[in-house]
């Protein structure tokens, strides 16, 4: 059934470049609408209306986020659509038709997905409980240094006014904010006893600045930032021409590489989820990569997950981005750890890494060295690159996290429009949704992968961007939500403003705050969105969000075996199941 859809421009609201929709659908009709946007644009996504009709979205008919972007229903289609690939899989095992299959998202579930590293429980505490009490920090105590949760360096990342006053600037302090603060002549030695008198000292020293000479200033130092561009503006831009021409799910075949032949899936009779037997490496920081690599775990995947103990990271994160992994410590500038690294990708089907694009490479751990182990073991493999700018043009190899996503697409832009600030003012949106999109479209790449590498062999590549996850949410056909829309979800959750200078986790608490008030008992440890891991974890008995897709019956239906584990946690000389 054909959905009507129309959009009218939103330049007088949200700004250039943005189309708010005619008439609002029911947030799993929209879910639906949208599924079949993407899936008739996916290459490699099947074209075969019966299959697209074994999906079902529900959920409650009204949106349930702040602003105007449609998150949760980008999220639910894309989940999917993971689903449905799955099914196909799960027919190549020897299982049902995918025709003959169901897959069925819960519209509230996806939503609540896109906040999943905040609604967790330890001890029957919810996580945003723990953080605000200060207990968290006892657990992870290396979170306070470099910057994550101190004075000047916390307020490093946030988004600020420039010299112009209409244009907004995403200053980013990444994983080690003094770079930026020496790097800008700021003080990281002030005190001050507030944290918006830490936001108010570094805007006068930014305002200084215009918005050309920050970007060119972190172009130069390496550093993170970007202008909070309009939707047209960004579509514009030489980087946001290129990226535009590749498809959302990036997937490519490397034919030039050695022929290999085909890899059938797993036959093993007592894991019946979709990927069981395949194994995943992941080199990864943050969410957008670990997201990725927790969403192939869940559907059966054995994921080795490598960090470097002496390398910072948000370690709190673990606590649900490491479910169902296993987690080792490996310093790749040592040469036992890199042939001990080798030994692993030896066998591996999926490897993910989403550091700097390019810098893994200049350690032999790029797609063509990969490819090259490929050929030589006579197994394709498949290589995904996270990232913020897509795989090519002239940004392709810059750094960026979710909020540089966020800036440079429009969202943000959008975002401070929606909340009534005057024209350039600019918020983070009120999710980290680019980096959960992120990991979802690389997870459904990284499927459509190896169900292809199962039916003709060979090797292939996959990018997942930051940005490109941001730029779908605001296409015309897509649409945002009118203000009386927005005003309406505000008044049934009560939402608290943001404000240009809080960090994503800050607003993220607000959001959930806002859940739990509008949408009493769901996000309950007990809710049927939940999973509860028996026994004592490594922090604690555990509750997280379960997984998104729900497939015809509970053994092949995604989900986690094993809870959540510290990085670096398990011996090194770990093999694979």
């Amino acid at each position: 059934m054909t959905i009507t859809h129309q959009t009218i421009p939103g330049t007088d609201i949200y700004g250039p470049g943005t189309f708010i929709d005619k008439e609002v659908l029911p947030v799993p009709e929209d879910a639906c609408r949208v599924f079949d946007i993407l899936a008739s644009r996916t290459p490699g996504f099947t074209k075969d209306k019966a299959v697209w009709d074994t999906v079902r979205f529900e959920g409650n008919p009204n949106p349930m986020i702040p602003g105007p972007i449609k998150s949760p229903v980008v999220s639910a289609a894309l989940h999917a659509m993971t689903g449905l690939i799955a099914n196909e899989i799960l027919e190549l095992r020897g299982g049902r038709k995918a025709t003959e299959n169901k897959v069925t998202v819960n519209t509230d579930h996806a939503g609540f997905w896109l906040g999943s590293i905040f609604t967790s429980y330890l001890d029957g505490e919810d996580l945003t409980s723990l953080s605000r009490s200060g207990k968290i920090n006892s657990l992870f105590t290396r979170d306070m240094q470099n910057g994550f949760g101190k004075g000047v360096a916390y307020r490093t990342t946030a988004i600020y006014q420039t010299k112009d006053p209409k244009v907004w600037y995403q200053l980013h302090g990444s994983l080690d904010a003094n770079k930026t603060l020496d790097s800008m002549g700021i003080d990281r030695n002030v005190s001050f006893k507030t944290q918006d008198e830490y936001y108010d000292y570094i805007q006068e020293h930014v305002r200084r600045w215009s918005p050309d000479e920050l970007e060119m200033h972190n172009v130069r130092h390496g550093l993170c930032g970007s202008i909070c561009y309009t939707p047209e503006a960004w579509n514009k831009t030489e980087f946001g021409r290129i990226l535009a021409k590749h498809p959302l799910v990036n997937v490519s075949e490397e034919t030039y590489a050695k022929s290999t032949p085909p890899i059938p899936f797993s036959l093993n009779q007592s894991d019946k989820r979709p990927l069981a037997g395949i194994k995943v490496l992941e080199m990864v920081r943050i969410i957008a990569g670990p997201q990725l690599g927790v969403i192939l775990a869940s559907y059966g995947a054995d994921v080795i997950r490598v960090n470097c103990s002496r390398l910072t990271d948000l370690n709190v994160l673990q606590m649900t981005l490491n479910a169902g992994k296993r987690t080792i410590d490996l310093d790749i500038t040592k040469e036992e750890d890199m042939a001990r690294l080798h030994e692993l990708i030896e066998d591996v089907d999926v490897f993910i890494q989403g550091f700097r694009l390019g810098s893994l490479a200049r350690r032999g751990l790029g797609l063509h060295d990969l490819l090259k182990v490929a050929g030589n073991r006579n197994k394709g493999i498949v290589y995904v690159d996270e990232n913020c700018y897509g795989p090519d043009g002239p940004f392709a190899e810059r750094p960026g996290w979710q909020q540089i996503g966020d800036a440079a697409s429009g969202s943000s832009y959008i975002m401070g429009q929606s909340q009534g600030y005057e024209k350039g003012k600019s918020v983070l949106p009120s999710l980290p949704v680019s980096d959960m999109l992120t990991g979802i479209i690389g997870a459904l790449g990284v499927m459509i992968a190896l169900r292809d590498r199962a039916i003709k062999g060979g090797s292939y590549h996959i990018t997942s961007s930051l940005v490109a996850a941001d730029v779908f949410a605001l296409e015309q056909e897509v649409g945002l939500y009118p203000p009386e829309t927005v005003q309406a979800v505000n008044d049934q959750f009560r939402f608290a403003p943001i404000t240009p200078d809080l960090y994503v986790t800050e607003v993220l608490s607000l959001v959930i705050d806002g859940w739990k008030q509008g949408l009493p008992g769901y996000l309950n440890e007990d809710s049927k969105f939940m999973m509860k891991f028996d026994g004592k974890g490594c922090w604690g008995h555990q509750s997280i969000l379960r997984p998104v897709a729900r497939l015809g019956d509970d053994e092949t239906t995604p989900s986690w075996t094993t809870p959540p584990v510290p990085n670096c946690h398990h011996d090194r000389g770990i093999s694979w199941l």
